[in-house]
């Protein structure tokens, strides 16, 4: 199988995201990538170590997207937290297949560190510090990961709300008229009113 002279890392993660994107996370490979690239496996392995290397590769293809820079000084810290984890949010979820990675190579990815320390410099300015920082700062990762993961794989609109609306009164009187109210919240609402709930909590 005829493959390119060279290829970058760039070019890398592109094929990868490509298999994430189109078949999802338990399908990415070695094997899947080369196909991608029209190349054999073992190939492949003389731009990557293994699939450790190629993950870190595309989360920091994909989080590359994110800007770290310090949102506008002059809003209260609540609303500049809000912002950042806005940024990850429209990058992460265009490609949701990637949010798990981000746990993975979260000590090691660059782009995934700078978002967080630009959180930290944030949470500082509003007082926190020590444990409550860690808290906090733990506390918003685990949220973008799992609220995004929930969206993608457990949406409102999707069957499950329906199940959950459709189950006996009599049995689970709280649970189907919550899935009722459920079928009217869409993702944007459900995303940051979740979000609101977590900063007025860390605020405490």
């Amino acid at each position: 199988m005829p493959r390119p002279r060279s290829l970058s890392h760039d070019q890398l993660a592109a094929a990868a995201l490509a298999v994430l994107d189109r078949d999802g996370l338990a399908a990415l490979s070695m094997r899947a990538v080369a196909k991608e690239l029209g190349m054999s496996t073992m190939a492949l392995y003389r731009y990557v170590r293994d699939r450790d290397e190629l993950e870190l590769l595309v989360v920091e293809f994909v989080l590359a997207a994110v800007d770290t820079g310090a949102p506008d000084a002059g809003l209260p810290w609540r609303e500049r937290i809000e912002v950042l984890v806005r940024r990850m949010r429209d990058t992460l979820g265009a490609h949701p297949s990637v949010v798990p990675l981000t746990m993975t190579h979260r000590h090691h990815s660059l782009a995934l560190l700078r978002w967080s320390e630009t959180v930290l410099t944030v949470l500082t300015g509003a007082g926190f510090d020590g444990e409550r920082r860690v808290i906090a700062l733990r506390s918003l990762i685990a949220y973008v990961n799992g609220a995004l993961q929930l969206e993608h794989l457990g949406a409102l609109s999707g069957a499950g709300t329906a199940a959950i609306s459709a189950l006996p009164p009599e049995d689970f009187p709280l649970m189907a008229a919550t899935g009722r109210s459920a079928r009217q919240v869409d993702p944007e609402r459900e995303f940051f009113g979740g979000l609101a709930v977590l900063l007025r909590g860390l605020a405490d």
